[in-house]
């Protein structure tokens, strides 16, 4: 069975609400349910809350809610894996042992059908762990600065000073959008960011973090925006 597991605890403290909250027309967590039903990866698609008022909006957007989360893997030093191996392991003691299973953030609007798809390939052909997203850097992380407690300037990398941006090596970040992995490793706590996984790269355009005010604000802006571009070439074609 392929299982999507939306985390979505209702003890957020930066964004009180943060998972319902609405984001461009409807809860934040919607968009994320709707790229799960939308590409056709899973046989069920759940999500685990520990809150009565994110299951009712969860089932109202066309996710499965058959178990309300433990409080001890509801605070807010719970891992996802903790989280993941939980559900993983409900279904099994149903009957329903999970083979693949895909984590999907709640706050996670940028994430697509195409997308979920692209991981589910990667991560089956690949014979590897996990597979998830991940975007590069827009500036190479060799040339970053600090500033000091005499609020003067160092680079983290003094060595690469003269070094032109072009000859240093590319690198990437966690996306924070979904973790596809087979269930042995969720169950086993192996490590995601290890050899063991595999990327699946997507552009910076669709990659925001949300754990801010500001943040939500600049995701708004920037969903708007792909979204009218999106319009204007459907109707230029």
């Amino acid at each position: 069975m392929k299982l999507a597991v939306i985390p979505a605890r209702g003890g957020s403290k930066r964004i009180p609400r943060k998972n319902i909250k609405f984001f461009c027309g409807k809860p934040i967590i919607e968009w994320s349910i709707d790229a799960a039903l939308q590409s056709g990866c899973f046989d069920q698609v759940v999500v685990s809350t520990d809150d009565a008022e994110i299951a009712e909006v969860a089932r109202q957007c066309g996710a499965q809610v058959p178990f309300i989360r433990p409080a001890a893997l509801s605070d807010d030093y719970t891992g996802t894996t903790a989280v993941i191996s939980h559900a993983i392991e409900w279904f099994s003691a149903k009957g329903q042992p999970p083979d693949q299973v895909c984590c999907l953030y709640a706050t996670a609007p940028f994430v697509s059908g195409e997308d979920l798809r692209r991981g589910l390939k990667v991560l089956t052909e690949s014979g590897a762990d996990y597979a998830f997203s991940v975007a590069s850097y827009a500036f190479p992380i060799q040339r970053a600065i600090r500033v000091t407690a005499a609020q003067r300037i160092e680079m983290f990398d003094p060595e690469y000073f003269n070094t032109r941006s072009q000859d240093l090596e590319e690198a990437y970040h966690d996306a924070g959008q979904f973790y596809w992995g087979r269930a042995f490793a969720w169950q086993k706590g192996n490590l995601i960011f290890s050899p063991a996984s595999v990327p699946v790269l997507v552009p910076r355009y669709k990659v925001q973090d949300i754990d801010t005010h500001e943040d939500w604000a600049t995701a708004e802006y920037l969903f708007r925006a792909l979204a009218i571009r999106s319009e204007s070439y459907q109707s230029s074609i």
